[in-house]
């Protein structure tokens, strides 16, 4: 606690010298400190400073010491386009090409085809060709997120030579840690460690050394699954090829973070009822205009509920006591189907529910909707007589209870597997759909079965 209050205290001291150096204009003592600390730190301050300090330190700093900042920066999509705006457009162009080509295909994701085009135009002929290259790929798969700076050795070269090609290629290299070997034809047949590089004799053939049992992605695959591949194989890296397995780029793990933080967020969106990842620096207009959509939707559906309560007046009218136990086995519904909905959504995420399991799941859904049923209407049978000295009337209720909590179980599973054979992010089917659809169930329940036994109550 004490080491924490000390890095912070001497955080906030780094940052009073750098700004003492900008406003009074020391560009080699800003330039001295500024370089010295770690680029998320430079990050950092350089998001905290207005936009006249940048405009400063975009003269002391080179494009290239700049693009080390914007690839450690964390930014929503839509803030990339004002900071980009700050610069100089020939500035921006020349960070943007002295960027991981990835991270550059990043940032130009998020802003206009014509400033696009303008920043392609300004950059040198073969950073914008390979930039050209990543932006065509459809968004969200392994070819919109690999990088194409890494390190390929031929088969048939020796270890001697396969060094020569390292200690060139390294300085521009995402990654050094695993050389990929390719044919003449430049298709992935290998990989080799850098380790049984530098430990192999000079004169052995790379073919003789390498892994043929390589793990690759297709370029087309979809991101999530290159992120699961990852993290099930331990991976740093993993090679993307084509259908004729050329070898294209690679996927390091740093970008893969970003992709299962990005994942995450967006699916606790969705779970949530938000369009997207709402951050409380974000003012209530911009909140509102988010959420508000959503919102919207399940009004017409908490009206069409409201709609079956109509239906159901007369039963109500003539035994009012059983609207007191309405919100009881609607909510039972609700965190009942919530609670399968979370097992669901997260076993198709995690990708432990394969197509020979989805039958399993729901089988054990179901079991676990029965006993829970059962367990809930007992109680629910026990507390009502206690309360109301009605038999009838408990039994009715634990009837409705037993019938919602099952039904809306098998929902909370079955709805997020549906969407998901349908192509369509199981997230979709979030909480507050899961809860209002079993609204509408557990009330057509309850109130059928009290309707049916109108006579008895």
């Amino acid at each position: 606690m004490i080491d924490d209050r000390k890095n912070n205290e001497e955080h906030n001291l780094d940052a009073e010298q750098l700004l003492t150096f900008l406003n009074e204009h020391q560009v080699d003592s800003f330039r001295e400190e500024f370089l010295s600390l770690h680029p998320y730190d430079q990050a950092q301050f350089f998001e905290k400073v207005g936009p006249d300090s940048r405009q400063i330190i975009y003269q002391y700093l080179s494009p290239k010491e700049m693009s080390e900042i914007f690839q450690s920066i964390e930014l929503d999509d839509d803030e990339y386009e004002p900071f980009l705006k700050e610069m100089d457009n020939t500035y921006a162009a020349d960070m943007l090409s002295e960027m991981y080509a990835d991270n550059a295909v990043d940032v130009l994701n998020e802003l206009g085809k014509d400033q696009v085009a303008s920043y392609l135009t300004i950059m040198d002929d073969e950073s914008a060709q390979e930039i050209k290259d990543l932006l065509h790929y459809e968004e969200y798969t392994a070819g919109s997120i690999m990088t194409t700076e890494y390190v390929a050795i031929p088969e048939n070269s020796t270890a001697r030579s396969a060094m020569m090609i390292l200690r060139n290629a390294a300085p521009e290299a995402e990654i050094i840690y695993y050389l990929f070997v390719v044919n003449d034809d430049h298709q992935l047949t290998g990989v080799v460690s850098l380790r049984d590089l530098i430990i192999a004799d000079e004169d052995t053939l790379i073919s003789s050394i390498k892994n043929d049992r390589v793990v690759s992605v297709s370029v087309s695959e979809d991101q999530e699954e290159v992120a699961r591949m990852i993290k099930d194989y331990d991976f740093l890296a993993v090679p993307v090829v084509d259908f004729q397995n050329h070898l294209l780029g690679i996927i390091t793990v740093d970008d893969i973070l970003d992709v299962l933080e990005e994942e995450a967020n967006d699916d606790y969106s969705k779970l949530a009822a938000v369009s997207e990842m709402d951050t409380f620096d974000k003012g209530p207009l911009t909140a509102a205009k988010k959420r508000l959509p959503w919102l919207i939707i399940l009004l017409f559906l908490g009206m069409f509920t409201a709609s079956l309560m109509g239906i159901f007046e007369g039963v109500l009218d003539q035994v009012a006591i059983l609207a007191v136990f309405i919100p009881l086995i609607a909510g039972m519904a609700g965190n009942s189907g919530t609670q399968a909905l979370a097992v669901a959504v997260r076993g198709i995420a995690t990708g432990d529910i394969e197509e020979q399991s989805k039958m399993k799941l729901l089988m054990r859904e179901a079991g676990t909707g029965l006993i829970t049923g059962i367990v809930c209407a007992v109680f629910s049978v026990g507390i009502v007589y206690f309360l109301q000295q009605d038999l009838l009337l408990g039994l009715l209720v634990g009837a409705a209870i037993f019938g919602s909590i099952f039904v809306a179980t098998m929902s909370g599973s079955f709805i997020p597997l549906l969407f998901h054979r349908m192509n369509i992010d199981p997230a979709v089917a979030s909480g507050p759909f899961i809860t209002t659809l079993n609204d509408i169930i557990s009330i057509l329940i309850y109130l059928g079965l009290a309707t049916i036994f109108l006579s008895q109550l």
